[in-house]
Formats: C-alpha cells, sequence, structure tokens
C-alpha cells in the first residue's frame, strides 16, 4: 500500500525570515504573503506549547512543488550549523534546475552568498554549484546541459 499521494512541500526554519525569503525571490521563486501560525494545531503537530511561528510559502512560477520558511517567535529559534559541510546529517541542500548557471551564480554572488565549491559537470549532461545562502542554507543549482 502506497501512503504517499504527491510531494508537497520542504520546511526550513530561519532566524530572519524577511532576508531568506529574498534570497529566494531573488533566485525566481514566488512568495505568498507572510502568515501567523499559533495555537492548539501548532503545539500538537509541534510537540511544544504556546508555540507562534512566522511562515511564507514560495512556489516557482507556474506552481508545483513548495517551500515552506518558518521563523519562530515563540519559542526561540535555537540555533543551527551555518557552515555545515556536505556530509554532516540531516537535510543539507535544496535543490533548482535553473536556466543559467553561471548567471544564478554571479546573482547569489552579488547578492553576497558564494560558493560552496565550484562549478562542475556531471557526465556531459548537468552543470551544478552549490551556493550557501542567508543563514548557511545550501542551494544546489543545476542546468541541463544542451547537446
Amino acid at each position: 500500500m502506497t501512503f504517499v499521494r504527491r510531494f508537497d512541500h520542504v520546511g526550513i526554519t530561519v532566524a530572519d525570515l524577511d532576508a531568506v525569503t529574498a534570497f529566494f525571490v531573488s533566485l525566481g521563486l514566488e512568495a505568498d504573503r507572510k502568515s501567523v501560525i499559533e495555537g492548539e494545531f501548532l503545539d500538537t503537530v509541534i510537540g511544544m506549547t504556546d508555540a507562534r511561528t512566522e511562515i511564507v510559502m514560495l512556489r516557482m512560477p507556474g506552481g508545483g512543488t513548495t517551500l515552506e520558511l518558518s521563523s519562530f517567535t515563540r519559542p526561540a529559534h535555537l540555533p543551527g550549523s551555518p557552515a555545515a559541510s556536505a556530509n554532516e546529517l540531516g537535510l543539507r541542500n535544496v535543490a533548482f534546475e535553473v536556466h543559467d548557471l553561471q548567471a544564478a551564480v554571479d546573482r547569489a554572488a552579488d547578492d553576497g552568498y558564494g560558493l560552496v565549491g565550484g562549478i562542475g559537470e556531471y557526465e556531459g549532461v548537468w552543470r551544478m554549484a552549490y551556493v550557501r545562502g542567508p543563514e548557511g542554507i545550501i542551494v544546489s543549482l543545476a542546468e541541463r546541459i544542451e547537446k
């Protein structure tokens, strides 16, 4: 029996919701309005009491799977590992296919976000790079090589 119907979203907890939202919008995602979630539902789902979070849902133009950014105002967020290596356990990157890898990398650099390593090529099919965005979030950007 299959329980999963579709892939819905990936959630990332952040400290500066506005800065992280702006970063992903600069890559081309569209942001919904900021929402506040609190009360019995949130407390039950996350296993905490008196929790309050602000969230922004981001999506690709035209829809599809979303990226949820969440910033807790209660309780205060716990520090993460903003300099985590690619081999550290846990969620390490969020990946997007892009039209122009170099332009996307340059745009991130203009905003102060650099490469984790370099731009690599995989079997003549993909060019890919990891960009370390705000709060240490690693974003994988990949461009299909046209033949």
